[in-house]
């Protein structure tokens, strides 16, 4: 059994890749998307923050997978075909949402490069989304099956870097 405490996740932008590490050993990797505007750390670029961060809150536990979440809460929709077609300018965030807190002031933690405030979510997208490119609008996406499973693997707290 792994001791949640000693997981971190390595994201890697220019492979497309969440490894779940413990103990230098992968237990889990996953195909993401992260931002189409490459990575970055200030606010507004639509970029995804490099650097070590902790998750600050996990958000969703036992929604259903596909539950649609504005403003970090559940709607009451189940995301489907037909209801994105209704919503076309909709930016999907499902099923979970891993809010990151940089933890390098002056890199993403502090001022306008502040990954907290900028809304930097690990989270679910719907499966007819790209995994393995960027197209994000800054966070990390996921399939929604996939973040379940990392979601039940890891604690508030858990170092993520980015890189």
């Amino acid at each position: 059994m792994v001791n949640k405490t000693d997981i971190t996740i390595q994201i890697n932008l220019a492979q497309q890749r969440l490894r779940l590490v413990s103990e230098d050993a992968v237990i889990a990797s996953y195909a993401v998307s992260t931002a189409s505007n490459g990575p970055g750390e200030k606010e507004g670029s639509g970029c995804t923050p490099r650097g070590l961060h902790r998750i600050r809150l996990k958000i969703g536990d036992g929604l259903p997978e596909n539950a649609v979440l504005v403003g970090r809460r559940y709607t009451g929709e189940i995301y489907t075909p037909s209801l994105a077609e209704a919503n076309p300018k909709r930016d999907w965030i499902l099923t979970r949402i891993l809010w990151l807190t940089g933890i390098e002031p002056k890199k993403n933690r502090g001022g306008n490069v502040d990954s907290l405030r900028r809304f930097i979510y690990i989270h679910g997208t719907p499966d007819s989304e790209p995994m393995g490119r960027t197209a994000s609008h800054g966070c990390i996406r996921m399939r929604n099956k996939e973040l379940i499973d990392l979601f039940d693997r890891v604690p508030v707290g858990t170092i993520v870097n980015i890189c």
